[in-house]
């Protein structure tokens, strides 16, 4: 595993502390984009986290944001993101 989605994990799990947490680093597929010339990464990320009980989907973003803190400007070009409580992630059918 690289160490962008090392430093990615330990923060988040820092931060939020997630039951669930996948990264996926899509890099390799954004090669010759404006963002991955730059050095900045694609990313795909699942979060499950008690933390985001009660807060809309916006508050989750800027939580994992937060939690990313400035890697957001330099390691981290675009990030896409499934920011779920641990009740939806059950719903949603996921162990």
């Amino acid at each position: 595993m690289n160490d962008r989605v090392e430093q990615i994990r330990e923060r988040l799990e820092g931060e939020l502390n997630p039951l669930h947490l996948d990264i996926i680093d899509d890099s390799a597929s954004h090669a010759g984009h404006a963002g991955a010339l730059s050095g900045g990464g694609h990313f795909q990320a699942t979060i499950v986290s008690a933390a985001f009980d009660g807060k809309s989907a916006v508050q989750r973003h800027r939580m994992v944001y937060s939690a990313l803190g400035d890697m957001m400007t330099n390691e981290i070009h675009a990030l896409s993101m499934k920011a779920l409580t641990p009740s939806e992630h059950q719903t949603k059918g996921n162990p």
